[in-house]
């Protein structure tokens, strides 16, 4: 496989990945917008905390990666720290595919 080919895959890959964090985004939106009428069951309030982590936890990486070298350091980092990434970036592509 060429240099190209393994981009393409890459894009390819983070592309789902990126969609599956924007759509637990919205899930998150709604139910912090439900939480304001309504009293949330105790797996809406677990889906909230998991989804407030992950943005925080998006913070750090993204940070990293706009110092100058961060494109290089960050993978050290993800290998030395793997939860550093949100939730949809740590999945398999095995189980990417089987949720949709």
């Amino acid at each position: 496989m060429n240099t190209v080919d393994e981009i393409k895959e890459a894009i390819q890959k983070n592309k789902k990945r990126l969609a599956k964090e924007l759509t637990e985004s919205k899930e998150l939106v709604f139910l912090i917008k439900k939480s304001m009428t309504t009293s949330l069951s105790s797996e809406e309030k677990d889906k909230i905390k998991e989804q407030l982590l992950d943005i925080c936890k998006a913070v750090p990486a993204f940070t990293v990666f706009m110092l100058p070298g961060g494109a290089l350091l960050l993978p050290l980092l993800i290998k030395l720290i793997p939860d550093i990434l949100p939730s949809a970036f740590r999945e398999n592509d095995e189980e990417l595919e089987e949720k949709k």
